[in-house]
């Protein structure tokens, strides 16, 4: 897949347009399966100012809706963090839960395992490699699954009363992270409704009911509710990209 997505705000006096590439590698893991660049242009006259590499602002504007996210639905004395899935995603994850949260245990699974050790030796700070996705799953208090799984790896039953779920892969109307179950019983999420209810399989599939935008809730006009289980559906809004690709940009020209 080639996807483009421009987006303008106003309020960052940022235009900006991402190519993103999705391939579904099957032999040649060394390649990402998603490469990103990001061009920012004048919005008073069109002018190209930047490229930026996309790859890195998706990996960490991705990661940073999530912490939003789990700093606002995720239980009150959260101490367990569980990862499902072991690439780029899985890595801008946990550097800024890292960051920003304190958990006394943090777990990993993969479905290639080898992924999942090369990952726990490569962190700064321990992580316990899982052999299923169940024992990963199991008791944790934050949930975040980077897959690229196409059918359920998450199941509700697994999943503790009052747990946080980040649910980030599954990006097609086709494909499923989490199960019937987990999304009917949970409090759902989403960073945009229109994009769920035509790109999330998860949210499409299982017929789940859109409780409120992450929006809604920084904004004050949805209720956070960390007391209850809570899925975010994150699929990435292009505005999001170019927020930080200005950042990025005035950054830059600061120090030049």
């Amino acid at each position: 897949f080639l996807g483009v997505m421009p987006a303008y705000s106003a309020a960052d006096d940022a235009l900006t347009t991402k190519l993103v590439t999705f391939y579904e590698h099957t032999k040649d893991s060394s390649v990402p399966s998603h490469q990103a660049t990001i061009l920012l242009f004048d919005p008073t006259n069109g002018s190209l100012k930047a490229v930026l590499d996309g790859s890195v602002i998706t990996a960490k504007r991705t990661a940073a809706v999530s912490a939003i996210a789990t700093k606002l639905l995720m239980p009150a004395f959260a101490e367990v963090l569980c990862i499902l899935g072991a690439g780029v995603q899985a890595y801008s994850h946990y550097d800024i839960f890292m960051e920003l949260f304190t958990f006394k245990e943090v777990r990993i699974w993969n479905r290639t395992k080898e992924r999942a050790v090369k990952f726990a030796n490569s962190v700064n700070g321990p992580v316990q490699v899982c052999s299923s996705a169940q024992e990963a799953v199991t008791g944790a208090d934050v949930i975040i699954t980077v897959t690229m799984a196409t059918t359920p790896i998450l199941f509700g039953e697994w999943v503790k009363p009052g747990a946080h779920i980040n649910a980030v892969g599954a990006s097609r109307p086709d494909w499923r992270e989490l199960d019937d179950e987990l999304m009917k019983n949970s409090v759902l999420y989403v960073d945009s409704r229109e994009a769920a209810l035509t790109e999330s399989g998860d949210v499409i599939l299982s017929g789940a009911e859109i409780f409120a935008e992450l929006g809604e809730v920084v904004n004050g006009t949805k209720p956070a509710l960390p007391e209850k289980t809570t899925v975010f559906k994150s699929l990435g809004m292009a505005v999001e990209d170019t927020v930080a690709a200005k950042f990025v940009y005035d950054a830059w020209s600061a120090g030049n």
